[in-house]
């Protein structure tokens, strides 16, 4: 049976739109057994209509008093909550480049359907709003993001490029076949 260290329960993933949140949280969900919660399936009513802000704070805290999750997305208005009950905190701090290059990739691939980590009735887009705001993430929003991590009690670890997230993730299987899972 795959799972992941008793005290290692509640993970979240943050960074750019693009960076591959929603992957990844999908991978060590299947590889620990733990259940995946896509903020943007929180917040995103059909129609891309946004939950208002107490609502998807709401939302937010039921997911947060489970026994169990990975949760993925950024949302700085839970960002300080959900850091404060994770016990682990991946960050993937990737270029912008990177970033857009995989939000444009997605938009192509999924054009016209609802991915499966998004709210129902959001079909695939991409518009100027979304591509300025993944250019600007690294300018805008990791400064806060850096801030609330150094605050946090959570271990992080943040992942540089998409080879460096694969070594971690190629180690953390072995540590699952060998029945040892590990951070680190």
């Amino acid at each position: 049976m795959k799972k992941t260290q008793p005290d290692l329960k509640r993970i979240l993933l943050i960074g750019s739109g693009g960076a591959g949140k929603s992957t990844l949280s999908k991978k060590l969900g299947e590889l620990w057994m733990l259940p995946v919660v896509h903020l943007d399936k929180l917040f995103w009513q059909p129609g891309w209509q946004p939950l208002p802000r107490p609502e998807f704070i709401d939302e937010v805290k039921i997911e947060l008093s489970k026994p169990e999750w990975i949760i993925d997305g950024n949302y700085d208005s839970s960002i300080k909550l959900r850091a404060e009950h994770a016990d682990l905190i991946i960050f993937l701090d990737y270029s912008n480049v990177l970033c857009v290059y995989r939000a444009c990739k997605r938009a192509w691939i999924n054009r016209g359907t609802t991915r499966s980590d998004m709210g129902e009735g959001c079909p695939e887009k991409i518009d100027w709003e979304f591509v300025r705001w993944i250019w600007r993430f690294r300018k805008d929003a990791r400064p806060n993001i850096l801030k609330e991590l150094e605050k946090c009690n959570a271990e992080v670890l943040s992942f540089k490029s998409p080879r460096e997230l694969e070594q971690w993730i190629t180690n953390q299987s072995k540590n699952v076949k060998s029945k040892s899972p590990m951070v680190g």
